[in-house]
């Protein structure tokens, strides 16, 4: 059983039985498992804690310790751009189950964890994977950590090679508040799965290149999540996932 975990820069934690009672956050591209609800919280968060964590021009996973009990009390995750291959994807293991524990520093350091470069989407994206590399798909896991309801820290060979979110539909929100508490419409995780697909590559080249059917689906799903009435909060959070491009390209 894992009970040691290393991370970037020879930096280890041990695993403990306390996984975080935070719900996780999906906020654009962003996963997040803390308790502030606004920037100013987040910046108090920041100061009062340690470990990894963001910088200006430098996007890193964050993980943050309380420096009294050194316990995991707060982390951050990116999703990379780059999507892998089906045929990629579904190399991805599917054991070790997920085990819920938590961290424990082994010493009140700063350290840098670098985010991962590629995301592995399972069939109706019903989990996301994001992987250090592809070359983590060439050899089994030792452990999946579930660290808070729903994402778990991908373990080989003693290191944490990535992260998963499962149902990452049902954590959209489109700011720091929770999550509705309801489940998705259907109509939403399907709207959910075209905005990854425009977000990520290949599709955003060629939303990028202007090409006319990638640049139809940008629009179509623009006026799809406008006219949602229902799960409004969820639907607010995609139409702010994909804003950037929309106005960038959506007038072509």
């Amino acid at each position: 059983m894992t009970t040691k975990l290393k991370f970037d820069g020879g930096w280890c934690a041990t695993v403990t039985d306390e996984p975080l009672p935070l719900v996780p956050r999906l906020l654009g591209t962003f996963v997040i498992l803390s308790p502030y609800a606004d920037r100013v919280e987040r910046e108090k968060f920041l100061a009062d804690t340690f470990g990894s964590q963001d910088w200006l021009w430098d996007v890193p996973d964050v993980f943050r310790f309380d420096p009294i009990g050194r316990q995991l009390v707060g982390a951050e995750f990116r999703m990379p751009e780059e999507s892998a291959s089906a045929e990629n994807s579904a190399r991805l293991p599917l054991t070790p189950a997920v085990r819920p524990g938590g961290l424990r520093a082994d010493e009140v350091k700063n350290f840098r964890h670098e985010m991962c470069t590629v995301l592995c989407r399972s069939p109706g994206d019903a989990v996301l994977t994001c992987l250090r590399d592809l070359d983590v798909l060439d050899e089994p896991l030792d452990a999946r950590i579930g660290i808070a309801p729903d994402v778990a820290l991908l373990v080989q060979q003693g290191a944490v090679v990535g992260w998963s979110l499962t149902d990452p539909v049902r954590y959209l929100t489109p700011g720091l508040a929770a999550p509705a508490p309801d489940l998705p419409s259907p109509a939403t995780r399907h709207l959910f799965t075209e905005c990854l697909d425009l977000i990520t590559t290949p599709l955003i080249e060629d939303v990028m290149d202007g090409e006319p059917p990638a640049l139809a689906r940008l629009r179509a799903a623009d006026e799809s999540l406008r006219n949602q009435h229902e799960d409004r909060h969820r639907a607010d959070a995609l139409l702010a996932l994909i804003n950037t491009l929309v106005e960038d390209y959506g007038n072509w």
